[in-house]
């Protein structure tokens, strides 16, 4: 093979992994910086894999981001926050509501219930 031929290929590839490395280190991929398609698609991949009494209320917010609805209260000496992070395109208007979300209810900031079980746990609570 031609030497100009491989050196071209040498520096490309030299020229590759610089930007491999500058993207890595300073593209901030957090879904707070996500467009609200890609956001939406990763917080349902992310509540899809959640296990319930093994994840905490400050791990949600560290890797989700704040949530698009939240409600909380106290019950006699447990606190009750329920979360809600939009997972599915209902209608374009600009408001993210309820049904367009899925609930996540932390008693004491441990996950305890997720989706459709997780508001009829919270709406139960007296």
């Amino acid at each position: 093979m031609n030497k100009k031929v491989v050196s071209l290929i040498a520096v490309a590839l030299v020229a590759y992994g610089i930007f491999v490395a500058l993207v890595v280190t300073f593209y901030d991929d957090s879904p707070t910086n996500m467009g609200w398609e890609d956001r939406e698609s990763f917080n349902k991949q992310y509540v899809s894999k959640v296990k319930l009494d093994q994840l905490t209320f400050d791990k949600v917010i560290l890797d989700l981001g704040s949530p698009d609805i939240t409600e909380a209260k106290k019950v006699d000496s447990n606190q009750y926050q329920l979360t809600y992070y939009r997972t599915q395109h209902v209608k374009s208007d600009g408001i993210t509501t309820e049904e367009e979300c899925t609930a996540l209810l932390f008693k004491n900031s441990i996950l305890n219930a997720v989706g459709r079980s997780a508001i009829e746990a919270y709406n139960s609570l007296k």
